[in-house]
């Protein structure tokens, strides 16, 4: 069965989006995905939203590519890319048309998207009502019902509590200090220890609390605020997981994917 005509616009194209959209485009679905000027992704190596710095990424071995225009996107993703447009606003949805939408921009509230804005409606994450706000909720906090599809009812609130890693939990995320300018002092991919300096924001340095891969990193130059996420070290130092889709975002990708079929019928 040929899904070509059934067009799948995502808001948002950081990790978590990243494994569904991958996940899609594999089983055949075109796929747009809609970003800011500057998209806030961590896990660079695996978001296609890199590509609206670098022009084009790739994720476990499918394309994605930046287009200015809207049916050059089209085009791109009727050919099997990851098509990436900036429109923070989601002023294509209309002229787009999907089939599918799905908010993956982790928003945990729900601002500007309903269950009128496609025939199907997937939500990722807190703050939508699945057969309210849109059609179907997935459960993206870890634990047992990671991935789940929601047809009534919300998914768990944020919790502000990072999942298990490697035994880690809060250390193994790094933070901006205070508001300002992120310049990074180390790279992607690099090995740290407990008490580095991995980058500061208006001079204020941020050390790893803990020995690991910086297995994510936000872009030198992009503002942050205080308290936000600036990068994440994974303590169990596999450089293999660099480029590769997490099970967070793969069970998150499966329960996208029956939403996806639950919908379109």
């Amino acid at each position: 069965m040929s899904y070509s005509n059934n067009l799948v616009v995502f808001r948002g194209a950081g990790e978590l989006a990243s494994g569904a959209i991958r996940r899609l485009i594999l089983a055949g679905f075109p796929v747009i995905a809609l970003e800011t000027e500057k998209p806030l992704c961590i896990r660079r190596t695996v978001s296609f939203a890199t590509a609206v710095y670098e022009s084009e990424a790739e994720v476990e071995g499918v394309r994605g590519k930046y287009f200015k225009e809207r049916v050059d996107a089209l085009n791109g993703a009727k050919d099997g890319i990851a098509a990436i447009i900036i429109d923070p606003d989601g002023a294509a949805i209309r002229e787009l048309s999907p089939s599918v939408l799905v908010d993956a921009r982790m928003l945990k509230k729900n601002s500007d998207i309903s269950r009128e804005s496609a025939p199907v409606v997937i939500a990722l994450g807190p703050g939508y009502r699945a057969s309210e706000d849109v059609h179907y909720v997935v459960e993206t906090s870890r634990g047992h019902d990671l991935g789940r599809v929601i047809s009534e009812g919300a998914a768990l609130p944020d919790t502000g509590v990072p999942g298990e890693l490697g035994g880690e939990t809060a250390k193994r995320v790094l933070r901006a200090p205070v508001s300002g300018e992120f310049i990074p002092t180390m790279k992607l991919g690099d090995m740290v220890s407990a008490g580095d300096v991995v980058g500061e924001v208006n001079g204020a340095e941020i050390k790893s609390e803990l020995n690991g891969l910086l297995r994510g990193l936000l872009y030198d130059g992009v503002m942050v605020s205080e308290g936000m996420k600036i990068g994440d070290v994974d303590p169990r130092g596999n450089r293999d997981f660099l480029h590769s889709v997490s099970d967070k975002a793969n069970s998150i990708a499966g329960g996208v994917m029956e939403a996806v079929f639950r919908g379109i019928g």
